[in-house]
């Protein structure tokens, strides 16, 4: 019989818990009914704002720390019980553009910190988060046999973060399982520094600014709503099956940032022309997922087209500037 963890009564720890998708993993976790939430965050990209809603729970501990720092985090593993940890932290693409050796680092020391830990059995399970960037640009079916060929330092630091905590498995027999979500979005993406296509495109349009595509457009994502992710990190850690695995959470749709930016465009009633610059140093050609195994194994199945989930990404974005005016 395959065995079902349950959240209910847990104590969990989510790295980056104050990020885009942190944020709205503790949300779907707030649901699961555990003991204690524990949200760790720097705060480098995240922001307080994004845990209001989840705040008003009595079980959210958010703690403004480096999860870089092992021994900050074995206390706050310790003083907390924790009993699984989710890492999602990560400094993201865009820096490693400008700061490549410190992205690098960084992230492979978070997923360190975390693999120690569990190696130390300081908590039971770890759900790590890694990236579609690690596998370059498409070359066959992108499912988990697809090579891996990092374009960016960034996705060079997510596979050195996968093979680590692959590693620590099979050496030390931690208790794993891993998520390779494709390109998220949703409301409370980040639209400052480094940030991505979605909310730079919608935030430009509110200001009254074109849109910009670096290069010609016609490179493509596979584009997948947060919450269809949330749900399936969770379903994640619930079944027995996935540990030692690493699993996508995509779409399984190809669609051109040109498609993507004429949608955007459509929604906020965009006429003008759309400004196309240089590419992005290191941009990838082609991504698009393939979830069987997500699939076969969690009964994964995206609840939100693309068309849907830029709608309401667009209602949220503009109802936070109607906020700054009022």
């Amino acid at each position: 019989m395959i065995k079902m963890y349950d959240l209910k009564g847990k104590s969990v720890m989510v790295t980056g818990g104050a990020g885009f998708i942190g944020s709205h993993l503790v949300d779907g976790l707030i649901k699961e009914r555990p003991g204690r939430i524990v949200a760790v965050d720097n705060l480098f990209l995240g922001s307080m704002g994004n845990l209001r809603d989840a705040m008003r729970s009595k079980d959210l501990v958010v703690i403004n720390d480096d999860a870089t720092d092992l021994e900050k985090m074995r206390q706050i593993v310790r003083s907390n019980e924790i009993d699984v940890v989710f890492n999602l932290a990560v400094v993201p693409l865009g820096t490693s553009i400008i700061k490549p050796d410190w992205t690098f680092d960084t992230n492979v020391k978070i997923t360190r910190t975390f693999c120690e830990l569990a190696r130390e059995d300081e908590f039971d399970t770890l759900v790590h988060f890694s990236s579609s960037e690690v596998y370059g640009t498409l070359t066959g079916k992108m499912d988990e046999t697809h090579q891996l060929l990092p374009h960016t330092p960034y996705a060079a630091s997510k596979a050195a973060c996968d093979h680590l905590v692959y590693s620590y498995y099979k050496t030390f027999g931690i208790d794993m399982t891993m998520i390779r979500p494709f390109n998220n979005y949703g409301p409370r993406q980040n639209d400052k520094s480094y940030a991505a296509v979605i909310p730079l495109t919608i935030k430009r349009i509110l200001n009254g600014e074109p849109p910009v595509i670096h290069g010609d457009g016609e490179q493509t994502r596979d584009f997948l709503f947060v919450e269809d992710t949330v749900k399936a990190t969770i379903d994640a850690y619930k079944s027995e099956k996935t540990r030692g695995l690493t699993m996508n959470v995509a779409s399984g749709v190809e669609t051109s940032v040109n498609t993507l930016v004429r949608m955007i465009c459509g929604e906020l009633g965009w006429e003008k022309p759309v400004v196309h610059t240089d590419p992005r140093p290191g941009d990838v050609q082609r991504h698009l997922g393939d979830a069987t195994l997500a699939r076969k194994i969690i009964g994964f199945r995206p609840a939100t087209c693309l068309e849907d989930g830029i709608r309401q990404t667009v209602d949220w974005y503009r109802e936070q500037e109607g906020k700054k005016c009022a």
